[in-house]
């Protein structure tokens, strides 16, 4: 039986394709800020920690955690504010799904806006604990493990949506969504993926950084050479992971369609080929520690184009899956009204102008002294 309404409650206000393009964009930037804040989390915890515990090297460590820590207040707006466009596309393509799964875990659903503000006020206390010159490692740790939690919700929310098979029975147990789903063989990889490629992030924010002038040299250097590291083992896991990933949808389905269609299998590639030259950027700053800007913006580059292709890759999966069970996205009743799309379009290009143009007023803005106070 279909448990999906046969009709459309409500017809789509603009094509598929231009929902699904900007649903990709914007969930791109969203997963890059995301992982840079979940990376960025785990290695001020790391550094923080290594460098309250004195030895030849604390010093790097304190000042290369405070130099992340700053950063982390001004990088959870974006994560938020680049996580709901992605969202209510989401809302609008898939909402006869993605509505019923938020319900059925209601209780967890509601949960994130207060573990959001409770990772938020810890952010805030880390990057200032730290700047004191206290230690700030523990702040770090209890941001780190909410937003882990927050994670893992999205990650099973976005996974329960593809099994209408467990709906019902779910229902039945808790009405309120107090239960989580069942166990789910794709749940874990998946999560797992995401969560490794923080490190990717965190890493090549660091070599980043590496290229800021208002950091110390000796800070750069060990920015450098340390997020190499980091990014270059976690680009090993999470090439392995992907193939988790793969491994664990159905094959006859959801394998066999992603092979067939020449959209995924390109996008495949190209995430394929996007994380070989990030790893050789990786290496290169783990083994020759530049301070300059080019690893940093050829990293920019090609994780902005690896995050696409992932997360068209990703939209297959959802798609295929889907389809199986009787929703297929694609042949949504649409209506369009031409005038408020062209509109939207114009503001939503105005809207990251602006966005651009408030990065470029910081990456300008005269810079300070990032030492922390000993």
């Amino acid at each position: 039986m279909n448990v999906f309404p046969s009709l459309d409650p409500i017809p789509l206000p603009a094509p598929v394709w231009l929902l699904k393009a900007l649903h990709d964009l914007t969930l791109a930037l969203h997963f890059i800020a995301m992982e840079m804040l979940l990376g960025g989390l785990f290695i001020v915890l790391l550094l923080n920690f290594l460098g309250r515990r004195g030895g030849n090297r604390s010093a790097l460590h304190l000042n290369a955690s405070g130099s992340i820590s700053r950063r982390l207040p001004v990088l959870m707006t974006y994560v938020i504010n680049l996580g709901v466009p992605p969202l209510l596309f989401a809302q609008v393509l898939y909402g006869r799904a993605f509505y019923t799964s938020s319900v059925l875990i209601g209780v967890w659903w509601i949960a994130v806006i207060f573990l959001l503000i409770g990772c938020y006020w810890h952010l805030y206390r880390c990057s200032e604990k730290i700047q004191n010159g206290q230690p700030g490692w523990m702040m770090a740790l209890v941001a780190l493990g909410l937003a882990l939690v927050i994670s893992r919700i999205y990650s099973t929310n976005m996974t329960l949506m593809l099994h209408p098979d467990v709906w019902q029975g779910m229902y039945a147990k808790s009405g309120i969504g107090a239960h989580l789903p069942p166990y789910d063989a794709t749940l874990m990889p998946r999560w797992s993926f995401m969560l490794v490629g923080g490190l990717v992030a965190a890493g090549f924010w660091m070599i980043w950084l590496a290229g800021r002038r208002n950091i110390g040299e000796d800070v750069r250097a060990h920015l450098s050479s340390t997020g190499g590291l980091l990014a270059s083992a976690g680009l090993g896991v999470e090439v392995w992971l992907a193939f988790r990933v793969f491994g664990a949808q159905p094959p006859d389905v959801v394998q066999k369609g992603l092979q067939a269609s020449a959209l995924y299998h390109t996008a495949g590639l190209v995430w394929l080929g996007g994380a070989t030259l990030l790893l050789l950027v990786a290496l290169w700053s783990a083994l020759r520690k530049p301070v300059s800007a080019a690893p940093g913006w050829i990293g920019l580059v090609a994780g902005l184009i690896s995050m696409l292709a992932m997360v068209v890759y990703r939209d297959g999966i959802r798609d295929l899956t889907l389809r199986s069970r009787g929703f297929d996205v694609w042949q949504r009743a649409v209506v369009t009204n031409w005038t408020v799309v062209w509109l939207f379009i114009v503001l939503f290009v105005a809207g990251l102008g602006g966005l651009a143009w408030l990065i470029s007023v910081v990456l300008r803005a005269s810079p300070v002294s990032e030492k922390v106070a000993s």
